[in-house]
């Protein structure tokens, strides 16, 4: 069987659209000084949170002072699905939410990502190819 290389096809962050509600808190409460600092902290801890999506497996990376790295392997994805909250089709963000076989991670949530549905077409495309490359079924016992 031949190595199949492993190639980037995405690679992003939340947007800040995410932490809109804790945004306008901290701006409304700004004349205490410390909600500023949990404004910043909030931005920077969004933005330390990294998405990766490569043919093999999706890779989610955060932390600020400690780091903390989960893999899944794509043919592991069971079922996924776009939400569309109001607020973040203003900005024409959505959430991608992937249900999995992984025990560490059986959930994943990637969070107001720019351009959602084309990344769960190209997300659904390469779990079907790793399923058939790897010869893996989903088979559901209820």
């Amino acid at each position: 069987m031949q190595e199949v290389q492993e190639e980037m096809l995405w690679e992003g962050t939340a947007s800040h659209v995410a932490k809109l509600g804790t945004y306008l808190l901290c701006l409304l409460f700004c004349w205490l000084i410390v909600p500023i600092f949990i404004a910043i902290w909030t931005a920077i801890k969004l933005k330390a949170t990294r998405y990766q999506l490569t043919t093999e497996r999706l890779r989610i990376r955060e932390g600020i002072l400690s780091k903390r790295t989960e893999e899944v392997e794509l043919y592991r994805v069971k079922d996924m699905s776009v939400e569309w909250p109001f607020i973040y089709r203003m900005f024409n963000k959505g959430n991608i939410r992937l249900v999995t076989s992984d025990h560490s991670a059986p959930t994943i949530v990637l969070e107001a990502i720019s351009g959602a549905d084309e990344l769960m077409d190209v997300l659904r495309e390469h779990v079907e190819i790793c399923r058939d490359r790897k010869r893996v079924r989903e088979i559901d016992l209820d």
